[in-house]
């Protein structure tokens, strides 16, 4: 196991304080202000520890209130909304400093028999055809700025293989379009609620990027300050996250310093697994 997975493990792995009270710590890796998907991995850990095992995540909706402080944990308060026999309702308030920076809704359903259907998985070569990350990394670090290879060559829990890198060293502008393959970057735990956070987690990484591929921009630009705002997720399907995802993602709107971003999660096999929507900042500043 990859010391950057076992740390994604151990900051999933909350510290029970009471019931239905939780704390969770950050990586100390130097960042300002706590991942996003960190925060919204560790809800559902929060939320899934409150639900009796046969009942699974198949919804979440999420409020980024205030940028989270990774010097200090982050205290996660559940409430028990409902318990029915079919689904189950979660709220979690995370909170630092005597303030809640976060919330989350989340739905829990037993699986039942149903009518079935799926959008198509897109056409794009598949990950042994691309360049692995450290080799697209290495073609592109040349000409990156300094803060975009600071953060490409840091170790991290999910591997990234783009289509395509261009507008991370460009200007050029793009339809507002990715897929990129993701994966942990090793094996995980069997347990299927520890992948649903582990995807939860990766899928803040690259979706809010998607809306400046239009304007020929990226979240690494000095003159973009770019924040996720609200952030939605289904679970349609069984999958593992250390297992290939094709993450599929499209900015439909973009207007008024925000930006939409919608991501579709096949298996290689093309079943839909996930759907994931986020709102936003993208504010261009004028310096």
């Amino acid at each position: 196991m990859t010391s950057a997975v076992a740390t994604l493990l151990s900051i999933l792995d909350l510290e029970t304080l009471e019931k239905n009270l939780f704390r969770g710590r950050s990586p100390q890796d130097g960042w300002q202000r706590v991942f996003g998907g960190q925060v919204i991995g560790q809800s559902l850990v929060a939320a899934s520890r409150t639900v009796d095992s046969d009942k699974l995540a198949h919804s979440l909706h999420c409020y980024f209130m205030r940028p989270g402080d990774p010097k200090v944990p982050i205290i996660y308060e559940v409430d028990t909304l409902r318990d029915g026999r079919s689904f189950v309702t979660r709220q979690v308030k995370a909170i630092q400093h005597g303030k809640a920076i976060f919330t989350m809704s989340a739905s829990f359903h037993k699986q039942e028999e149903g009518l079935n259907h799926q959008m198509e998985m897109p056409d794009i070569p598949a990950p042994e055809d691309l360049p692995s990350e450290a080799d697209t990394i290495e073609a592109y670090m040349a000409k990156a700025p300094d803060n975009i290879k600071a953060y490409f060559r840091r170790e991290r829990p999910i591997e990234l293989r783009p289509v395509n890198m261009e507008h991370y060293t460009t200007d050029k502008k793009h339809d507002p379009l990715q897929y990129v393959w993701v994966r942990t970057t090793s094996t995980l735990p069997d347990d299927p609620a520890i992948h649903k956070c582990a995807l939860a987690y990766a899928s803040d990484m690259t979706l809010l990027d998607t809306s400046l591929f239009a304007h020929g921009r990226s979240v690494f630009n000095k003159d973009v300050s770019a924040a996720s705002l609200d952030h939605a997720m289904w679970f349609h399907a069984d999958f593992r996250a250390d297992e290939w995802l094709l993450y599929s993602q499209d900015s439909p709107w973009a207007g008024g310093a925000r930006g939409i971003n919608r991501g579709s999660l096949f298996r290689r096999d093309g079943t839909l697994v996930a759907t994931a929507v986020q709102e936003g900042l993208i504010r261009i500043s004028n310096r």
